[in-house]
């Protein structure tokens, strides 16, 4: 790696620069120390400054710089067995791989990630997977429980030059890179035990903290942070001595202490870079004190203050406040897992306020019941989310959601109920579409089509198996109520008339002629051609065929009229279906029959121009339809004719004939008395 190269200030710059008053000129033989201003490496550069300070103190009276000179010296004795010593700020975490979770749970979505830490140098004692995923609020959850909770909670450290540094040799002797921070170390203590006035007094026992912490003696560090937190309450390395006792004291299950020490941190406030961690750990060690009601006050905390800083839990954010974010939720969901149940989360939220990002704190937690195959608990918190606010805008989804979890644990009856529910709060004529635009809802619109059409099938289906007759009139009120549901919101959809068809079959079923005839007749002519229509005007006929032989004597002539309507209609507009002709000669009798002779003579007219080659009897039938009705109007030149085609197709031995020659006589006769 190139080497840099420095140019050192004098010694007088130096100090002078470091001291808190650039104004006092104490050190009146400070001229007398040469400092070496050539161009040198930066390794040599530290001793060199080193060497520097040293000759200082030792050709110069003890004065006030004198603490000031002995701090640079033991600061530059650590930078020089470790590098630039970090900040003090936090080290982000990244968030576990999938390659880490085992089994189908790695496959189901990315992992839950962990809370991000604020911008800093501080890093978990232990190793986490590098590589982050990216994570979204309802995560799978792939991380078991156990590894969430430990990898959330670990301890942050801070930055150094090695993961671990050892005090001793094989041999027992001092490892000889330490002899720089021990002599740190020793300077330090010198400072405070001589200068105990000196205004820079914290920063030396924050250094002597890290100190410790670099060499790998923990104990000590805390002890000297101990000092810290209680000598020096105005210190601005307070927030984070305080952050650092609470992970000391964290994992060594000390939680109470914990507590307090991230206590003292939250107190500082959000002008602190250390809150938002603070907020969470503090939730931490309450969590582990079995108090989870407080542990949530701090995680809700967490996300108010998120809010109050402007973020909007509908955008996309960086990974790491997304991970910052997910992890709280998780947290928040074995929270309110611990407290009982679904019905904790109402009680809360009652007694706590309501929030504007409490739908993701049900779907993270109906997420994580279902994680655990709580299928009842999962589908009970979104319903709860839905009976608390049926007007929110995720409600509907809520609502679906708890039909898919009741079909993912295998309750059909419970499937039924959820969408039975679904449908009617969000029906296109419920109450929250006066509140949203159908528009800006396709997901949900065509979630209760569907939702619709699976209701009625089923209740149809149900209706027509044997083993439930005695449910039939209840099963066919709901088969018939849901179908008319979708024919109302959905009229104009490509599957209505495949749907209109149903109901008329239904109707049909329970032998209700007349209804379903007419919605034979809607799905055959109220929609653009399709390829039911000809099926469907067919099927109004014999519909009304059925109605008119159960018809009574009141009903009769009515229901005839609308069969000869309704037969008329489809064999005009479906001439090329195969039953066209019989249902055009059957209207033709009906009418000769209703005395609407010129009616009758047209249809049978048509029946024997259109279908020449029809079947003898359907013609014979529509020749003695016109030769009948235009002898009862008199319009005996017509009759003859028809009279003569009805005899060549009658048999010569069919009983018929000698009335149909005697009209035929008759006609000729008529014929010449009026001449």
């Amino acid at each position: 790696m190139a080497r840099a190269l420095i140019s050192l200030l004098p010694i007088t710059v130096l100090l002078t620069s470091c001291a808190s008053n650039p104004d006092r000129q104490t050190l009146a033989g400070l001229h007398n120390v040469q400092a070496d201003v050539e161009d040198i490496t930066v390794e040599d550069s530290l001793e060199r400054a080193m060497d520097s300070y040293r000759r200082f103190l030792e050709e110069t009276p003890e004065g006030v710089m004198t603490p000031e000179a002995l701090r640079r010296l033991a600061d530059l004795q650590i930078e020089n067995a470790y590098g630039i010593m970090g900040s003090g700020e936090i080290i982000e975490l990244p968030a576990p791989t999938e390659a880490g979770v085992s089994g189908s749970a790695a496959q189901a979505s990315p992992p839950v990630a962990d809370l991000e830490a604020p911008a800093s140098a501080l890093r978990p004692s232990g190793s986490v997977a590098a590589t982050s995923a990216n994570s979204t609020e309802t995560a799978g959850f792939a991380e078991s429980d156990e590894d969430f909770e430990s990898r959330t909670t670990e301890q942050y450290g801070f930055e150094s030059a090695a993961d671990s540094v050892a005090l001793e040799l094989p041999d027992g002797s001092v490892d000889p890179s330490l002899a720089g921070p021990l002599e740190a170390i020793a300077i330090y203590k010198r400072i405070l035990e001589e200068y105990p006035y000196y205004e820079r007094n914290d920063q030396v026992v924050y250094q002597m903290a890290r100190a410790y912490d670099e060499i790998g003696q923990p104990e000590e560090a805390m002890a000297v942070m101990e000092r810290l937190a209680g000598e020096y309450g105005y210190s601005r390395y307070l927030d984070e001595i305080h952050f650092r006792r609470g992970e000391f004291l964290f994992t060594r299950r000390q939680y109470f202490p914990a507590e307090e020490a991230y206590s003292q941190v939250v107190a500082i406030g959000p002008g602190s870079s250390y809150y938002e961690l603070a907020l969470y750990k503090l939730g931490w060690s309450l969590y582990k004190q079995e108090l989870y009601e407080e542990a949530l006050d701090q995680y809700m905390a967490l996300l108010d203050y998120k809010q109050s800083i402007g973020y909007d839990f509908d955008e996309s954010h960086d990974e790491a406040d997304e991970r910052r974010v997910t992890d709280t939720y998780r947290v928040i969901s074995l929270s309110f897992s611990n407290l009982g149940g679904p019905e904790v989360v109402n009680e809360y939220f009652g007694a706590h306020g309501n929030r504007s990002y409490e739908d993701r704190i049900y779907s993270n937690l109906g997420e994580f019941y279902l994680t655990k195959l709580r299928y009842q608990d999962a589908a009970a918190i979104y319903s709860a989310f839905v009976e608390l606010n049926p007007f929110h805008r995720v409600a509907p989804k809520f609502s679906m959601r708890v039909a898919e979890i009741y079909a993912d644990g295998g309750f059909p009856l419970l499937v039924v109920e959820a969408k039975k529910d679904f449908a009617t709060r969000y029906g296109l004529q419920s109450e929250y579409w006066y509140h949203f635009d159908t528009a800006d809802s396709p997901e949900v619109v065509d979630y209760l089509k569907a939702n619709l059409t699976d209701l009625a099938n089923h209740y149809h289906a149900l209706y027509q198996e044997e083993a439930f007759v005695e449910e039939r009139p209840v099963n066919f009120d709901e088969a018939s109520y849901w179908y008319r549901e979708f024919l109302g919101s959905f009229p104009e959809e490509s599957e209505s008339p495949s749907i209109n068809y149903q109901l008329a079959d239904l109707l049909l079923e329970n032998e209700a002629f007349g209804e379903a005839a007419l919605e034979y007749e809607r799905t055959a002519y109220d929609y653009p051609d399709h390829e039911q229509s000809a099926a469907a005007g067919y099927a109004a006929v014999f519909a009304h065929r059925e109605d008119l032989s159960a018809a009574d004597e009141i009903r009769f002539a009515a229901v005839r009229r609308a069969t000869v309507t309704s037969s008329l209609r489809f064999a005009e507009t479906f001439p090329a279906h195969e039953h066209a002709p019989p249902v055009l000669g059957a209207a033709a009798d009906d009418l000769y029959e209703m005395q609407d002779y010129e009616t009758a003579i047209s249809s049978a007219r048509t029946l024997i121009d259109n279908y020449p080659n029809t079947e003898a009897a359907l013609r014979r039938s529509a020749w003695l339809v016109v030769a009948h009705s235009s002898f009862e109007l008199e319009d005996f030149p017509t009759a003859e004719p028809a009279y003569v085609s009805v005899l060549d197709l009658t048999a010569e031995d069919d009983e018929s004939r000698a009335p149909l020659i005697e009209n035929l006589a008759a006609s000729i006769y008529k014929q010449g008395e009026a001449a």
